[in-house]
């Protein structure tokens, strides 16, 4: 008789774990359970620092749908991989002394939590316009905060355009000296890996993607694109994959917002724009903003909102309209006088000349004609 085989209890946890991530069992949330896993289960600290935003970025992530953002922040993003939120100001329920102190608990852990970092930072007069949390009586800035946390964080992610370029609060005439997550850390010599997640907000699919990727593979793990952005979400054109694409190939423009054509003349900046929305759709994969008949904004793209991108005709570097329908914007053309002068007299001229050349020919056939009959 074969001697039994013992597992230990770790390996018997590391075990269950994957089997129940792999089986799509609900255990997790059996009272009790997740408790039991944390011994086998690593936890990777979160700080989530709200500059100079809207907080639609946090609104648009907790609105994960698959995974939900419980499952992301309460069970497993991964097997054996949880996320460990400590501190975010929208949600958690401490304020005050008591969140300020949740932030630096996890703080004291140099290179072994992630910072992302949501909103442009504001830098004239050393960031004084905005202030979270106060030490000594004193307020402490974003600004403060931004390179004190990211020069010890593992990695940061620049979740949003605000964050990632600057966005909205950077745009001109930016009183408060705004500036992204990028170009702080350059003028302070920080060399904490970024990852940028642009969008006005960016798809929750994005950050959950994002995240898992970073767990699976580390940061090497996530390809970017020259703007540090994943190319596994922003590597695609919104234009090839949108569904008024065929349009814009036939060369059926929209003139008004309720036309169902390709909206490029209406400043659809989908042929210069890189992101999945044409074919991830959002609110749950419902809808996006050209399926509502609105031309894309482009708010991935780093000049976003700047003055003129908007509702202007993007230039197009990579892709241009048929050149065999006419363009979008027609231009009167305008000939003088002299110019026109010139043309008709050598076309004149041309006429002559072919003309005589013909009369020519007809002549010498009709001789060879006559010269023939006479034989």
């Amino acid at each position: 008789m074969a001697s039994p085989t013992y597992v230990s209890r770790r390996d018997f946890l590391k075990l269950s774990a994957g089997s129940v991530a792999a089986l799509g069992l609900s255990l997790l949330r059996v009272p009790g359970f997740v408790k039991l896993l944390q011994a086998a289960v690593e936890e990777v600290p979160v700080i989530w620092l709200q500059a100079g935003t809207c907080t639609g970025c946090s609104v648009s992530v907790l609105n994960s749908l698959s995974p939900t953002i419980q499952e992301v922040l309460v069970d497993q993003v991964l097997p054996g991989k949880h996320l460990s939120l400590g501190y975010h100001a929208t949600i958690m329920a401490a304020a005050g002394d008591l969140a300020m102190e949740a932030m630096e608990q996890v703080a004291v852990n140099k290179g072994g939590f992630v910072l992302v970092a949501e909103g442009a930072f504001a830098t004239k007069d050393e960031g004084v316009y905005c202030e979270i949390g106060e030490r000594a009586g004193h307020g402490i800035t974003a600004l403060e905060h931004l390179t004190r946390l990211g020069a010890d964080a593992m990695a940061v992610l620049a979740l949003g355009t605000c964050a990632a370029y600057g966005g909205i609060p950077a745009a001109p005439p930016n009183p408060t000296g705004c500036q992204s997550v990028g170009q702080v850390f350059a003028e302070h010599g920080i060399t904490t890996p970024v990852i940028n997640l642009p969008g006005c907000p960016p798809h929750p699919d994005w950050f959950v993607g994002t995240v898992a990727t970073v767990l699976i593979g580390g940061l090497e793990g996530v390809e970017v694109d020259d703007l540090g952005r994943p190319v596994a979400f922003y590597g695609p054109l919104i234009h090839d994959n949108c569904a008024r694409r065929g349009h814009f190939d036939a060369g059926r423009f929209a003139k008004k917002f309720s036309d169902p054509y390709c909206l490029y003349e209406l400043g659809c900046k989908g042929p210069v724009t890189h992101a999945d929305c044409s074919i991830r759709l959002w609110n749950g994969g419902n809808n996006w903003c050209v399926g509502c008949g609105h031309p894309c904004i482009g708010c991935v793209e780093p000049d976003f909102p700047q003055e003129g991108t908007l509702y202007e005709l993007p230039s197009l570097h990579t892709l241009t309209p048929p050149t065999t329908y006419a363009p979008a914007q027609e231009e009167e053309a305008s000939v003088s006088p002299a110019v026109a002068g010139t043309v008709g007299a050598a076309a004149g001229l041309a006429v002559g000349v072919a003309g005589a050349a013909a009369v020519s020919a007809l002549r010498g056939r009709g001789e060879e004609e006559t010269q023939g009959g006479a034989k």
